[in-house]
């Protein structure tokens, strides 16, 4: 086949996919609204039809406004890209501990790798610059050298996505108000989150709503938005047997004692649009290695492109059903990297494709491995012995509790730290703002959005103490 017909034999196919109802998700946020939104006329900011309880135009405000905003302001002004969480994170345990809450710096391992590392998080001997989650709960309940035994996690993450882009309001010059439109990155994902979170914990605590202070803690981990690598170092620590655990510690290395948490439920801060998220689809990536024969590109029946398999085995894949859920909607893969031959002369003799690919089935534990192993018998059936394929282990679908009064609910696409945090525990995913926007030079929110997730955040830790 020449390579103009392959073009558009690709072309076509890649077309077809992207009509195609097998990269279509099926409920959740609906697909027709992907778009690149505008500031500040987006509809992806528009969430009146979704929210019951967003303050009214006529704007009377909460009295936690000016802390909401003037924290949520501070998050947007440190940039904290993956792996470069150090300020923010100084910042944010200096914040919490002006607010009366006792607060712990749990120090990674100083390489960047994630939780496959046998190392453990330490508070000892660490670096300058090596990272931290940062881990608070209130003092007023125990003595601050004592170790916490919350039932309720509050947790999101202080990393983001690059690139940095400035802190900005829209409308400029005018007063705030619930339409006021809050720009920068990880406005939405997930600083929107932290701030309404503390504010959340803040005014239950402020309110005495709260029968036992210590019955929350908040935990802001780093690394979310790459490896992860911050929940699962805290997941190892927490799920560590106790039998390792020092009996004769002191108290002074509370980092240490934090492995005894005894929480019954987690609240994950993401940006859901101010709806409870009942699930969100697994994740897993493969590097697909087309092997060829090199030659002369005159002479093509004399060599075997691994271009050209690559290609053919990529249309198959996008073409092919891997799996579909009620709920979740269909698998769905992106080509998100090709690389591969050596000159437009030469027949390739090597080709690699990285993919992503959204799982919609589950087990969790092992839903992306029956994916996988789909996605392995299409390339065969493209070519019996062309392709190497290695894959990340990743995790099928993730399934949240979402039966709360007063929520509309939702399923996502994106990938959470929800799994990376094992444990026996119910999980709440929630949080201000669009995905939609996340990520992108239009990541914003509106105030009263952010101000509705403080009072949603409220209604969450008093459902889950209860329920727990």
């Amino acid at each position: 086949m020449k390579l103009f017909e392959l073009s558009l034999l690709l072309l076509g196919s890649s077309q077809a996919a992207l009509a195609s109802k097998l990269q279509k998700p099926l409920g959740g946020i609906a697909s027709s609204a992907i778009s690149t939104p505008s500031l500040p006329s987006s509809s992806s900011y528009d969430n009146d039809d979704n929210n019951n309880n967003n303050n009214s135009d006529d704007d009377t405000p909460p009295p936690y406004r000016e802390t909401l905003v003037s924290l949520h302001k501070s998050l947007i002004e440190i940039e904290s890209i993956s792996y470069n969480e150090t300020n923010v994170g100084h910042f944010l345990a200096d914040y919490l501990s002006s607010l009366g809450f006792a607060t712990e710096l749990q120090y990674l391992p100083s390489s960047n790798s994630s939780s496959s590392s046998s190392s453990s998080l330490s508070n000892n001997n660490h670096e300058e610059n090596q990272r931290f989650n940062v881990l608070a709960w209130p003092t007023s309940a125990r003595d601050p050298h004592s170790p916490p035994q919350p039932k309720v996690l509050v947790t999101s993450h202080i990393d983001t996505a690059p690139p940095y882009i400035p802190y900005s309001v829209s409308p400029p010059g005018t007063p705030l108000g619930p339409e006021s439109l809050i720009a920068g990155r990880g406005s939405v994902d997930a600083k929107g989150s932290v701030a309404a979170q503390i504010a959340a914990v803040a005014s239950l605590l402020q309110d005495g709503e709260l029968e036992n202070p210590g019955d929350v803690m908040l935990l802001y981990v780093v690394g979310e938005e790459r490896s992860g690598d911050g929940m699962q170092a805290f997941s190892e620590r927490v799920n560590n047997d106790n039998s390792n655990n020092n009996n004769d510690n002191d108290g002074e290395d509370l980092a240490a004692d934090t492995t005894t948490t005894t929480f019954k439920a987690a609240i994950f801060g993401e940006p859901t649009e101010n709806k409870l998220v009942c699930g969100h689809k697994g994740v897993f990536g493969c590097t697909i290695t087309a092997r060829g024969r090199a030659g002369h590109s005159g002479y093509p029946s004399l060599g075997k492109s691994a271009t050209e398999v690559l290609m053919r085995g990529l249309v198959a894949v996008l073409d092919a059903e891997l799996g579909s859920d009620a709920d979740f909607g269909n698998t769905t893969v992106n080509v998100g990297l090709i690389e591969g031959g050596a000159a437009p002369n030469v027949i390739a003799e090597r080709a690699t494709a990285q993919i992503a690919t959204r799982v919609a089935i589950g087990p969790e534990k092992g839903g992306s491995g029956i994916v996988a192993g789909r996605l392995q018998e299409v390339l065969r059936g493209v070519d019996d012995d062309a392709f190497e394929v290695g894959c990340t282990e990743g995790y099928g679908v993730v399934r949240c509790a979402c039966d709360v009064e007063g929520f509309e609910t939702i399923t996502v696409n994106y990938g959470t730290d929800v799994p990376n945090l094992k444990g026996n525990h119910t999980r709440y995913l929630y949080g201000p703002g669009s995905i939609l926007v996340a990520h992108g030079a239009d990541e914003a929110v509106k105030l009263k959005d952010l101000e509705t997730a403080v009072e949603d955040y409220k209604k969450l830790i008093l459902h889950a103490l209860e329920e727990n």
